[in-house]
């Protein structure tokens, strides 16, 4: 299956907070998104990996993607080497996106910025006919996505460009609500941690008023890029 939009999260739930509204708007026109977790989130304080599983699954239904797929890379320990590199180029061949969204090159989760570098690396490589990849037991063919964006996290990034997400802010929250044992619950008894307060789920929609705000809509979503963003002609920025 050809995707036009592939999202790599390093954990389930990256993709949700970073990009969802993005990725619900997209599918909405038409587009076939795909996800793929990097790790099972083993490490989270709440919940399990099994938990994590079955909460990805019901995200992935409310956003509409058209695959989702998880590595298993060691959560909290997975490195940018060739092992892994690899196991990514082999998701890229599968499903020659145009594009791919990533983690935030830098965040306050160590693996957010490792699979931000990992993820763009093996983009690059995939495109090299040299290195000899099988998925199924046959040969895949070389294949590099057009454009890599990073979404923006924790951290207050100044974003390159945004998007106008204005109708699916909703969709969104349905989306990382749908991970119940990570974010705020008055009734869950476990362990307190920094994502699990009201306000943290506040400033999912507040973030997105105030980056809406600046550019005169009502939620956007910001990302970074890794080379320069071109347009035909200067009346297509908005």
């Amino acid at each position: 299956m050809k995707l036009d939009i592939l999202a790599f999260g390093a954990h389930p739930d990256d993709v949700e907070l970073g990009c969802g509204a993005t990725v619900a708007k997209e599918i909405a026109n038409g587009k076939k998104v795909g996800v793929v977790d990097l790790t099972r989130g083993e490490l989270g304080t709440r919940g399990t990996a099994i938990t994590r599983d079955q909460e990805a699954k019901d995200a992935s239904k409310i956003l509409g993607l058209s695959v989702r797929e998880n590595l298993g890379f060691a959560d909290g320990f997975f490195i940018n080497d060739k092992e892994h590199q690899l196991e990514i180029i082999k998701m890229i061949r599968k499903y020659q996106p145009d594009m791919v969204l990533c983690n935030a090159i830098d965040d306050r989760h160590i693996d957010h910025g490792k699979g931000s570098k990992l993820v763009s690396d093996a983009c690059f490589l995939s495109g090299l006919i040299k290195i000899e990849t099988e998925l199924g037991g046959k040969p895949q063919e070389k294949w590099r996505p057009k454009q890599v964006y990073h979404y923006i996290q924790w951290k207050n990034l100044e974003p390159d460009f945004l998007v106008d997400v204005s109708g699916f802010i909703d969709t969104k929250m349905k989306s990382v609500m749908a991970y119940k044992t990570q974010f705020f619950d008055p009734n869950n008894e476990d362990p307190e941690t920094p994502i699990t307060s009201k306000n943290f789920i506040d400033s999912i929609d507040y973030r997105a008023r105030e980056l809406g705000r600046l550019v005169g809509v009502d939620h956007a979503e910001g990302f970074n890029v890794e080379r320069y963003v071109t347009v035909n002609s200067l009346f297509d920025l908005k």
